[in-house]
């Protein structure tokens, strides 16, 4: 890997805390660019996912596997974040693209997600390794506590997996544990700026509200593990195969393609998602 993008005070605090902060990842003009192929590009929007919260309210949810040649695929593949992930892993195995799902929670119908972890959910996929996995969000807009920001539990990742049921639509973790957490440790909520990003283990609590805001709160999340972390139960590829690491620059100098050629997932492809007792094996925030 090229030089560190990560200080080691960062990331010694992503092992203590189970995530960090990182202001200003992406530049503004890289911010208009993504935002506005989220909102105008139409595969991402007829690929969307309606998820609904315990009370009816929905969340929008666009989720592919492998990353491209769109400008969603070279942020998910730039040298800054796969660099920083490779540097939190702690792996000598290349970095691989498990996911990356668009969050689209608009103003007053966005719905809210319970406490879960996303090992949780990944632990139906059989990926062996927690450690190994982790989760960069990237904020499209700000987000904030009025419409609805992610909440963490500062450092319950190190208790390891909890187990998840169900919680209306979604797998939401015992909340007998979620409980004791919130008693022994410290709820953080995570408010963003368009640009930041926050990078966070596979084992961090985490939940948000309903956004009940006049505004949206868009992000992308982008998953990542590490290649020697097997996952027995998975079909997709793109969770062994090695990023192609594309420059910075990539984001808004490369001509990029539209998303029609992106490997959405579809329902009814994914053994996760049939009559399992996992409907919903796609964690959300």
């Amino acid at each position: 890997m090229p030089h560190n993008h990560l200080a080691p005070s960062q990331v010694a605090a992503f092992h203590k805390d189970g995530y960090i902060v990182i202001k200003n990842f992406c530049s503004k003009e890289e911010i208009n660019k993504l935002y506005g192929t989220a909102v105008g590009d139409n595969a991402m929007l007829n690929n969307a996912l309606d998820l609904n919260d315990q009370s009816g309210k929905k969340t929008k949810l666009s989720l592919w596997f492998t990353p491209g040649n769109d400008v969603f695929g070279y942020l998910t593949r730039s040298e800054k974040i796969v660099h920083s992930v490779a540097q939190l892993l702690e792996s000598d195995a290349h970095v691989c693209h498990f996911h990356s799902k668009l969050m689209q929670k608009e103003p007053k119908v966005g719905g809210a997600w319970e406490w879960h972890q996303d090992y949780g959910y990944w632990y139906k996929n059989q990926f062996m390794f927690p450690n190994q996995l982790i989760s960069v969000m990237v904020a499209l807009t700000d987000a904030n506590k009025e419409n609805g920001c992610l909440q963490v539990i500062k450092g319950s990742h190190k208790l390891g997996r909890i187990n998840h049921g169900f919680s209306g639509e979604q797998v939401g973790a015992d909340m007998v544990m979620v409980t004791n957490s919130l008693k022994t440790m410290e709820l953080v909520y995570s408010e963003l700026e368009a640009g930041d990003a926050l990078f966070f283990h596979s084992n961090l609590l985490h939940r948000s509200e309903a956004n009940l805001s006049e505004y949206p709160r868009w992000s992308i999340i982008s998953c990542y593990s590490s290649q020697s972390n097997l996952a027995y139960n998975e079909t997709s590829t793109s969770w062994n195969t090695p990023v192609d690491v594309v420059p910075n620059e990539a984001i808004l100098e490369w001509e990029a393609q539209s998303l029609s050629e992106a490997d959405f997932l579809k329902k009814e492809d994914d053994p996760a998602l049939k009559e399992t007792g996992w409907e919903k094996s796609v964690p959300v925030s």
